[in-house]
């Protein structure tokens, strides 16, 4: 790809921002290379690692920077780019460059326009930082004169946006862990939490929104009650324990086994990630995109994790994690756990934000 004539106001951000990443302890390498010298490769990454580089080179290359995603098989971090210049910046602080042509700001009015004429029932769509685009489904639910108009409304965004078809139909999951119950519905715990020092869990707010009183049995004696919940816009719900039941900081891995859950962190983009839920158990799959948008038939939800892990009704509410960090909630989406899918989470972190929160 050719690289674009470097602009003295980015040539000076770029430089402002190498001198501020060597001065937060991050190691450069070549700084003077000569031309025969060869090009900075990219550092070995962890997710978490490569997660901190990501928000730091977001912020010192500012309106330079459009997007980032993890390499799990490089183990390194791509950060897009528009100029050559920027790219210097990027290398020389570990990470690999790409320059592309969309910038995040011109992404983000793509998405304003999806936001404000295509809320189609049975559309999504998302940032994707390896196309440099805004990527469009639409469901099998989308037909006729309604796909005519998202098609219409993404070929009008020219290079900015694209359509894809998925085969399901996008919906919340309502019917990660164990299963709860409540008024004839199944979902699913998705993780402990204390707040104001008092036992409480988190799921999905669709859930919440239809449930009141939850048991850990279809009929059985309450466990639970719902606290407050939020769908759509968000998916996720508080339900406060009112009953002496054992709520340890874990995620069941139905193999006779559990997985210790000791903090809440954000996803990343090639991130590789699994999922529990009373209906399909355990599955794994990678992070897609961030701040997706699904339109559900009862509305829309933003700000949400995409994934290829795929899920069925019963498993909202159920946990997405990566180790012993929380990640997100399960939400809804389209497929099964048999052909396939995409599946969409509710960030975690937020929820906790939300209703003054913790892990624990």
């Amino acid at each position: 790809m050719k690289h674009r004539r470097i602009s003295k106001r980015r040539a000076a951000v770029a430089g402002a921002g190498i001198a501020a990443l060597a001065a937060a302890g991050i190691t450069f390498q070549t700084a003077n290379a000569s031309e025969s010298a060869p090009d900075p490769t990219p550092d070995v990454l962890s997710v978490a690692k490569a997660g901190k580089l990501a928000s730091t080179l977001s912020q010192e290359l500012g309106a330079d920077a459009a997007g980032t995603y993890y390499d799990a098989k490089a183990k390194a971090l791509v950060v897009n780019v528009l100029d050559e210049s920027a790219a210097d910046a990027v290398e020389s602080a570990g990470g690999k460059a790409r320059i592309v042509e969309n910038s995040l700001a011109e992404l983000k009015r793509a998405r304003t326009t999806l936001d404000e004429k295509a809320a189609v029932p049975g559309t999504s769509w998302a940032m994707d930082p390896a196309t440099n685009k805004v990527v469009v489904t639409a469901d099998r639910t989308v037909e006729g004169a309604a796909l005519d108009k998202v098609g219409s409304i993404v070929k009008s965004l020219g290079g900015k946006a694209e359509l894809r078809r998925s085969k399901g139909e996008f919906k919340a999951f309502l019917a990660g862990g164990d299963a709860i119950f409540g008024g004839g519905s199944r979902c699913s715990l998705g993780f402990n939490v204390v707040k104001d020092g008092r036992p409480h869990f988190l799921t999905a707010g669709h859930c919440g929104n239809a449930v009141k009183s939850w048991s850990d049995a279809q009929g059985g004696q309450e466990i639970g009650t719902t606290v407050e919940s939020s769908f759509p816009g968000d998916d996720h719900a508080l339900v406060k324990y009112t009953a002496d039941t054992p709520h340890p900081s874990e995620v069941n891995l139905y193999n006779g086994s559990a997985q210790p859950i000791t903090k809440a962190g954000e996803a990343t983009v090639g991130q590789k990630v699994q999922r529990s839920g009373s209906t399909t158990q355990l599955h794994d799959g990678e992070v897609t995109a961030l701040n997706a948008t699904v339109n559900y038939q009862e509305g829309q939800v933003d700000g949400l994790i995409q994934t290829t892990v795929c899920a069925e009704p019963g498993d909202s509410g159920g946990a997405l994690f990566a180790g012993d960090t929380a990640l997100g909630l399960t939400s809804g989406g389209s497929g099964d756990c048999s052909s396939g899918g995409e599946t969409f989470f509710q960030p975690v972190t937020e929820a906790l934000t939300a209703y003054g929160a913790e892990i624990g």
